[in-house]
C-alpha cells in the first residue's frame, strides 16, 4: 500500500496494483480499476516514486535487477 493525501488533508492508503492510470490536469487523479476516481495532493512524480519503492519492497523487480 502507498500513502496518499486527499485534497481535504485526509491521509489514506491505496493498493498500487489497483490503479489503472494517473492523470494530472491540474490535480493528480488516480483512476482505479473499479472506475473510482481519487483526487490527491501529491504530484504525479511523487506517486510514481512511491509505486516504484513499493514494488521494490515487495520484490516485484527482482528479475529486473
Amino acid at each position: 500500500m502507498i500513502e496518499v493525501t486527499k485534497l481535504s488533508g485526509r491521509v489514506f492508503y491505496v493498493n498500487p496494483h489497483q490503479i489503472e492510470y494517473i492523470t494530472a490536469n491540474p490535480d493528480t487523479t488516480l483512476v482505479m480499476l473499479s472506475g473510482k476516481h481519487l483526487v490527491i495532493k501529491e504530484e504525479y512524480e511523487t506517486v510514481f516514486n512511491k509505486i516504484v519503492e513499493y514494488r521494490k519492497r515487495i520484490g516485484a523487480f527482482k528479475n529486473e535487477e
